[in-house]
């Protein structure tokens, strides 16, 4: 096992944990926030469990799905957007929490908890099919055309999933009003899928004509 790498992975988990729960129990002045403990054991439970498969399977994966750096200056507007959106959207649902601005039922955070694993499963799967994923666009060399799977249905299966997955994130925390900051996440992915496309029209081989195989970027028969 490559110890720098498990130690860095572990490292940066536990950070993850710590950022969140920071951002979702100061503003809710409470550790007695039920929606928050749900949301935090949806995504770092999983997490783990694909961390230590990713370790122990593919850590070259993984140590690619740990590398956050971009070259491009449309990948660290992305970046950086997405991170105060999340910032955001947690302290509001936080706040939403402590004050009672809004309560969804629990229907609504029931059906996004569902949702949410989905999502999660559809991006393992991703992860599964595509060993060349990484955080930034870039094509690497001997990079292979993935088409099969979820990649047969749109080109871009990994966005789907995060979609869906982030938009289910507010409303497991009970908050409307988080879930409009993070309608901003869609408005991103687009943004960078056409920016992508271009790399990868450029730089991987066969990916003008897998286009013309798979229509859809994002969702099937819409776009």
């Amino acid at each position: 096992m490559n110890e720098k790498l498990f130690f860095g992975a572990i490292t940066k988990f536990l950070i993850g944990v710590l950022i969140v729960g920071t951002l979702l129990f100061v503003p809710a002045n409470s550790f007695n926030y039920p929606n928050a403990w749900l949301f935090m054991g949806l995504l770092f439970i999983p997490m783990f469990i694909v961390g230590i498969i990713l370790m122990l399977k593919n850590p070259k994966l993984l140590e690619r799905r740990l590398n956050a750096k971009g070259k491009e200056n449309k990948q660290k507007q992305v970046v950086l957007v997405s991170g105060l959106m999340f910032a955001i959207g947690f302290i509001l649902a936080g706040l939403n929490y402590r004050y009672e601005w809004t309560k969804l039922p629990n229907v609504v955070v029931i059906i996004s908890s569902i949702l949410f694993i989905i999502s999660y499963a559809m991006y393992g799967e991703v992860l599964r099919e595509n060993a060349y994923l990484f955080r930034i666009i870039k094509v690497e060399e001997n990079q292979k055309l993935v088409s099969s799977g979820l990649y047969a249905v749109v080109r871009h299966p990994m966005y789907t999933a995060t979609i869906l997955m982030f938009l289910s994130i507010p409303l497991i925390l009970g908050s409307f009003i988080s879930f409009l900051v993070f309608l901003i996440y869609p408005l991103l992915i687009v943004r960078r899928i056409i920016n992508e496309e271009k790399v990868l029209e450029n730089d991987l081989k066969g990916y003008i004509e897998y286009k013309k195989k798979v229509k859809y970027k994002l969702i099937p028969f819409i776009w």
